[in-house]
């Protein structure tokens, strides 16, 4: 086989590592772009935050009182809060290398703004001189619990046994364990019968929160039924008998069965229910500690005359800049390469920062105009949307436009919604038209809610009418919508 050379010329698509961190930046959440954000300032020694995360903090004085006076970073976040300003220090610094001013031209955005931040003026003197007020810790179910036994048992005994039942309640305020296996684990030279350990449990009983100490929820809805005070004696003997032999029943609103069992009518049962309603079926949750998951939006509309506005959220939005002492550095020292490579990768990074924001602004104000309606009016009035729409308009890949929409929360006067909730399915009309599965499923939830609880509408009822409201849907579609809005079935929305 004879070797020879060929000359071929071919094509393909490369990834730059500035491409790259692009792409890469446009899909992070705001929490990931930070924890990013953080990794990069550490590994790289150009690169310099310069809004202080501490900037909104409440700062205090020895006396308690809050310190008013404008601190150094609070000095520099207002100095750099203008997008010229920035710039012109990203430029500065890069006077130490070549070539910086062409890069700094194609970084810089006219799109990148802020808005004058909010003089520390505008607050009134009382807010500023004014003592915060410290939250308490949160009393646990626990401490509760041996509080009141501390106060209502006197025998050492006997607050061994009750605290080592307390032991064993979980954070729903029931005995997680039975009473055999607690008496089994106790050492036999300590002399401890079961009929102790059961008095022990019915003094916790005994302690508020009502129900707590229970064994099941139907031993935990029986012990606040009986502390209940003015109820009549007929109502809580049959509120009783349904939570300790017709539980289920009840839970599936079988008042037919219910009313057949306990030989009663319905204003018996119903007087019944209502006081089963009024208990708590897990005690416990009011001492454990709330844990809220905050979003904090990326975009923010609002109306402004007739037109929805939208807008970047600033607080989210970091403010980056050439650290200043390694550009002098470097500008000393020209024949020194060694901090090259980072002084480029802050420009990169500076400058798909911005890009980001810009990509994010661009697709939520795409949004905002194609769902007017849904900002005028709500939920009902949301059109069809799918990605390549926004992505035709706005002259971007369809897996951009996906990428800007995940994870991505907009602040509405309707509440927040992450971008890919204006994006659905559509169902067609009648008329040939197509409506939106999100404002189908409004139209549903509108439906139940407005329903007679005697008579709730079933799954074909609720087809029925949207399609005499022109939208041709299937009952299992409406099934489908009805659980994705975790509305339960007819039968469990019935009451008497």
């Amino acid at each position: 086989m004879k070797q020879s050379l060929q000359l071929r010329t071919s094509q393909h698509l490369a990834l730059t590592p500035q491409l790259q961190q692009s792409i890469r930046l446009l899909q992070l959440s705001t929490l990931e772009l930070h924890q990013e954000l953080e990794g990069l300032l550490i590994e790289n020694p150009m690169l310099e935050r310069v809004d202080d995360v501490l900037d909104n903090a409440v700062r205090l004085l020895a006396d308690g009182s809050i310190n008013s006076t404008t601190t150094q970073s609070e000095t520099e976040f207002k100095a750099v809060e203008n997008p010229p300003q920035d710039t012109a220090e990203v430029s500065t610094a890069n006077e130490a290398a070549e070539q910086s001013a062409e890069v700094d031209a194609q970084a810089s955005s006219d799109d990148w703004s802020f808005d004058e931040a909010p003089s520390s003026s505008s607050k009134s003197h009382d807010e500023e001189d004014g003592r915060p007020q410290l939250e308490a810790a949160q009393t646990t179910l626990r401490e509760h619990l041996l509080e009141q036994m501390r106060v209502s048992i006197r025998e050492p005994r006997d607050r061994a046994l009750i605290e080592l039942v307390i032991d064993a309640i979980d954070e729903n305020g029931y005995l997680c364990e039975s009473l055999d296996d607690i008496h089994a684990s106790l050492p036999i030279d300590l002399c401890v019968e079961l009929e102790e350990l059961q008095f022990a449990l019915n003094m916790l009983q005994s302690f508020e929160p009502e129900g707590v100490g229970a064994r099941s929820t139907s031993e935990c809805l029986a012990i606040q039924i009986r502390r209940f005070p003015k109820i009549p004696f007929v109502t809580r003997r049959l509120a009783l008998q349904i939570v300790q032999d017709y539980l289920p029943l009840f839970a599936q609103r079988d008042f037919t069965k219910l009313r057949k069992f306990l030989h009663c009518d319905d204003e018996d049962l119903r007087e019944a229910q209502v006081v089963i309603r009024q208990c708590n079926p897990k005690p416990g949750l009011a001492f454990a500690a709330a844990k809220s998951d905050y979003v904090v939006p990326d975009v923010v509309v609002k109306k402004i005359g007739d037109e929805w506005q939208v807008m970047l959220n600033r607080d989210v939005m970091p403010r980056l800049r050439i650290n200043q002492m390694y550009a002098n550095l470097m500008k000393q020292q020209r024949g020194d390469t060694s901090l090259s490579p980072q002084l480029q990768e802050a420009r990169w990074l500076i400058k798909n920062m911005r890009q980001r924001f810009d990509t994010i602004l661009r697709v939520a104000q795409a949004i905002v105009e194609r769902q007017y309606n849904f900002f005028t009016h709500g939920a009902v009035a949301m059109r069809p949307l799918v990605l390549r729409e926004i992505a035709d308009t706005l002259g971007l890949h369809e897996s951009t436009i996906s990428r800007v929409t995940t994870q991505k929360f907009m602040l509405t006067p309707h509440g927040m919604f992450e971008l890919k909730y204006f994006f659905g399915s559509h169902v067609a009309t009648e008329t040939g038209g197509e409506a939106s599965s999100t404002a189908i499923r409004a139209l549903i939830k509108q439906l139940i809610g407005e329903e007679d609880q005697k008579k709730p509408l079933s799954d074909s009822k609720i087809a029925d009418i949207l399609g005499e409201q022109g939208m041709v849907i299937a009952r299992r579609t409406v099934a489908k919508y009805r659980e994705a809005l975790k509305i339960p079935p007819v039968s469990l929305r019935k009451s008497l």
